[in-house]
């Protein structure tokens, strides 16, 4: 072994390339760990499609917990119809909640139709219209004049200070993500 001022040489050589080796495969993790939870969510909404419910609300709830806002409103959407997990509102309403939280429009239309039927959440036409609101302004083009006919069917059964209540409220919301 060759030393050189008291250091073993080929030692540092090869604990230079361990930690080389180490950050190339951390690296690699990182970049590999971005396109995984892509593909789950991916492979999550495949069996949504094929209407494999059960497949699909396995792949969605670690996503969904993870604060995957698509996978959210998808496991809204299996709680408030049953398939998959057993139907319940209150589940439902929460997950629709954090995805609408943070900006989803389809979630915010689910949340608000809840908050219009009074499932899964107190009855209350004033957050029902808010989250319509925020829905109908997100939402693209081929469904916003439908989601509009919706909100104004809302309106219709609200006073004028129910209605600037509402309004107020979602020009007062911001998104937010989840940590």
């Amino acid at each position: 072994m060759t030393s050189f001022g008291g250091y073993d040489l080929e030692r540092r050589r090869h604990a230079g390339l361990s930690r080389w080796a180490l950050g190339a495969v951390a690296v690699l993790l990182l970049l590999t760990a971005v396109p995984a939870h892509a593909q789950s969510f991916r492979q999550g909404l495949s069996a949504y499609q094929r209407q494999d419910y059960r497949t699909a609300s396995r792949i969605f709830i670690p996503l969904a917990e993870r604060g995957n806002a698509p996978a959210q409103t998808y496991l809204g959407l299996l709680f408030e119809t049953g398939r998959g997990v057993p139907q319940n509102y209150t589940e439902a309403a929460m997950w629709y909640r954090r995805a609408a939280e943070q900006g989803d429009s389809r979630a915010q239309y689910s949340l608000g139709l809840l908050y219009d039927r009074g499932q899964g959440v107190p009855r209350d036409i004033v957050e029902a219209s808010k989250w319509l609101n925020l829905s109908t302004a997100a939402a693209p083009p081929p469904s916003r004049e439908a989601r509009a006919r919706i909100r104004d069917a809302v309106t219709t059964k609200m006073t004028r200070g129910e209605i600037a209540q509402a309004r107020l409220r979602a020009l007062e919301w911001a998104p937010s993500r989840e940590p």
